[in-house]
């Protein structure tokens, strides 16, 4: 499933709607690899002129960094709840997870006009009565040292080990001991958690 949505999200060429509620996972022995799936795809969403539209509930806050970093302010809001997850993709195709809840149990990909249209319109209602997340825009004391710099943006992109050795020119050995070196430096062993901890500090 994760492979199915961030292949979705990445063929985006316009707009990103979501209903998301990132702290629902914690806890419930999701695999590690989703929750950095869903901590970092839809942030990332491509090219940067698509739109990412996501709101969360107040109390799943806790999956986000908060404050909020400055750049993603035009992309979430908060209500009260979110009716059900949902990922939709240039209004012509939506994802809903089979139990209304978590993506990795099994997903229905909707491409019914009339059904994708509705879940659009709902999604612009809760979107209009939502409000907006704190922001921060001071950086925390310190700075992601440079030759972590590419390892950070490579995790915060969604890049397989694989493609990030490749793409920074190095070995798989040498990728997963600075991903170590990176966690570390962040204070936790949880790529997820070193996700959102960069953008408390400021650095992504």
């Amino acid at each position: 499933m994760t492979a199915t949505l961030i292949a979705l999200i990445h063929s985006a060429e316009s707009e990103v709607l979501t209903f998301d509620d990132p702290g629902d996972c914690l806890g419930q022995g999701i695999p590690e690899s989703f929750l950095e799936f869903a901590g970092s795809s839809v942030p990332g969403a491509g090219d940067p002129g698509v739109i990412v539209r996501r709101i969360v509930p107040r109390d799943g806050l806790a999956g986000l960094p908060c404050p909020l970093p400055r750049q993603l302010t035009d992309r979430a809001r908060q209500t009260e709840a979110i009716p059900f997850k949902m990922i939709v993709v240039d209004r012509l195709v939506a994802a809903v997870p089979i139990d209304l809840q978590l993506h990795d149990n099994g997903l229905l990909l909707i491409r019914d006009p009339v059904v994708v249209r509705a879940l659009v319109r709902t999604h612009e209602t809760w979107w209009e009565s939502g409000e907006e997340l704190p922001t921060v825009a001071v950086r925390s004391p310190g700075a992601v040292p440079e030759h972590l710099r590419l390892v950070l943006e490579a995790l915060v992109a969604g890049l397989t080990d694989d493609a990030a050795a490749t793409r920074l020119g190095m070995s798989s050995r040498t990728y997963s001991r600075r991903v170590g070196d990176l966690l570390a430096a962040l204070g936790t062993t949880s790529r997820f958690r070193a996700g959102a901890e960069a953008a408390r500090r400021g650095w992504v």
